[in-house]
């Protein structure tokens, strides 16, 4: 899953897991925040072009390359991370059993018995599809997302950045969820025979 001491079980990994990815996220979060308030500033020097031309361009420079090298890295670990989740390619994640899975990724109670019964089991349904990672603890601050869905996110992100146009879908094709509503498919179901109709 992640390199770690050799002989570490697939349980301890996931929690390893989970908290670097948290410290990781938290820190790309100050540093968006960091990189926000000096566009803000380059943003309030625009009423007075074009005077203010050359320092509007210092400040959204000195924004994008703010603390990069950490942005980056901080990105390509939790990429990783995404992958594991998402690919599972050994299914040591699924091996563990829902119960387990649940407990370690934080489900609550009554998420962790709809995706029971919806039959939510894989590690990318729980955490990525149905954002219930860490729902027994974040729920009371409104709708917040887990670590690992925020690392599976950044994958997808990349990969609809970098498919080719042909491999995604066309969100705004007909049926498809921003598209034309397409009517229902129709069957034409032969009516019974009287004897038929007697055998019921």
């Amino acid at each position: 899953m992640i390199g770690l001491k050799p002989g570490i079980s697939v349980r301890d990994q996931l929690t390893v897991t989970r908290r670097i990815a948290r410290r990781l996220y938290e820190r790309r979060e100050v540093i968006h925040a960091e990189r926000h308030a000096i566009r803000r500033e380059a943003s309030k020097l625009r009423e007075h072009l074009p005077f203010t031309k050359r320092q509007i361009e210092v400040l959204e420079q000195q924004a994008n390359d703010h603390l990069a090298d950490e942005m980056k890295g901080a990105g390509e670990v939790l990429r990783g991370f995404g992958n594991t989740i998402l690919r599972d390619r050994d299914g040591e994640l699924q091996a563990l059993g829902f119960e387990a899975l649940a407990d370690l990724l934080n489900i609550n109670r009554v998420e962790r018995e709809k995706a029971r019964r919806e039959g939510w089991h894989t590690p990318w349904e729980l955490v990525f599809v149905h954002n219930l990672e860490s729902s027994a603890s974040n729920r009371d601050a409104g709708w917040k997302r887990g670590p690992l869905f925020e690392a599976c996110f950044l994958v997808m992100a990349d990969f609809i950045a970098t498919a080719p146009e042909a491999a995604l879908p066309d969100p705004f094709a007909p049926g498809e969820i921003f598209g034309e509503k397409l009517p229902p498919t129709l069957h034409i179901v032969p009516a019974k025979t009287p004897e038929e109709t007697r055998s019921c």
